[in-house]
């Protein structure tokens, strides 16, 4: 098929936060190729909030899981969202629908073939694909995975930085510099104690005048659906003893100046890590969000991919030791990496 100057094409990312931030490159990439096409993408509602705001998509098709519904949703009400908008899709007569996860989807597949697009496109060797890569075997990075679909239109170089949007509500950028702390992480191999965070945070408060923004899930540890970080929250700020003030104001000479900030939600946490100048994190979702936001990131890495899932577009420390395991980093080695961004603490 011939490239048309405005193709409708629809982009199909139904994971995680992380994978949906690392197609934004691919975004970005066929909106600069066709400025008068039509770019959507049909995503859940758990990752929808990644593309709120992203001025390279035309428009954004969210539906539920059964999983995620809320306790006043049906189980009916949102299956009967659900084929009314792929319906709609279907009635819009795409050119291409693209499944951008870089592994096999047979049943993103079947879904996208109730659409009848005219080509269907992603990864693998799998039934009902019009156009298939093949997977990686070169150790690329989840961006430039994804970025392969880039060439079937033309497009070559390398891949743009990711981009995250925070909402038009966040306040003002404060007059002092601002570090985020996220404290929390879904894997085991990925919890840094909360000791080690609040004693890094008092050497690099010695280091200058610096506001931490203290970041977490909320909710109890023991919590089976959604386990939060709450007890350790109030571990790193007992740790910080007198010193600690959770406050938004100017930061004083000699004092450990934090606001604490639970996210309850995806676009809350974006909206936080919007205020900051800096971030520390484990590898996850709030890492690749800081990364699309532009933040200078030092990052702790226990039992993943560093080479895939490193933070892309930004400058950034890794530490990783061999234990794959972040317990094995030490709070010096954190302080070092962060001194070595060299983030300048002037703010406009």
């Amino acid at each position: 098929m011939s490239l048309l100057s405005a193709p409708k094409i629809l982009i199909i990312r139904r994971d995680n936060i992380g994978d949906l931030v690392c197609t934004t490159p691919l975004i970005t990439a066929l909106r600069l190729r066709f400025p008068d096409g039509w770019i959507g993408a049909l995503v859940n509602s758990y990752n929808a909030p990644v593309l709120d705001g992203n001025p390279d998509l035309d428009e954004v098709f969210v539906y539920t899981k059964a999983k995620h519904r809320e306790h006043d949703e049906s189980l009916a009400g949102i299956l009967w969202r659900r084929f009314l908008m792929m319906r709609r899709l279907r009635q819009m007569q795409l050119d291409d629908v693209i499944i951008a996860t870089t592994s096999p989807q047979p049943r993103s597949i079947a879904l996208a073939r109730w659409l009848k697009p005219k080509r269907i496109i992603g990864f693998g060797d799998v039934e009902g694909l019009d156009v298939a890569l093949p997977p990686d075997n070169q150790s690329r990075h989840e961006v430039e995975d994804v970025f392969r679909l880039a060439a079937i239109y033309g497009i070559d170089g390398s891949p743009p930085p990711c981009r995250v949007f925070a909402a038009s509500a966040v306040p003002p950028t404060p007059s002092f510099f601002t570090v985020g702390i996220h404290i929390s992480a879904r894997k085991a191999s990925q919890r840094w104690p909360a000791e080690r965070f609040a004693e890094t945070m008092r050497e690099i408060a010695a280091q200058g005048p610096v506001r931490f923004m203290l970041l977490w899930s909320p909710g109890a540890a023991d919590n089976p659906l959604h386990p939060g970080d709450d007890e350790k929250a109030q571990e790193v700020l007992h740790a910080l003893a007198s010193g600690a003030l959770c406050v938004t104001g100017e930061p004083l000479h000699g004092q450990i100046t934090v606001e604490a900030r639970p996210t309850r939600t995806l676009p809350e946490l974006i909206a936080a890590l919007a205020e900051c100048k800096a971030l520390i994190c484990a590898d996850g979702g709030a890492m690749h969000l800081g990364a699309g936001l532009g933040l200078p990131i030092v990052c702790l890495f226990g039992d993943s991919g560093a080479a895939r899932w490193r933070p892309w577009g930004v400058s950034y420390r890794l530490l990783q030791t061999p234990s794959f395991d972040v317990v094995d980093i030490g709070v010096e080695e954190v302080v070092d990496a962060f001194t070595d961004l060299n983030v300048s603490r002037s703010v406009p």
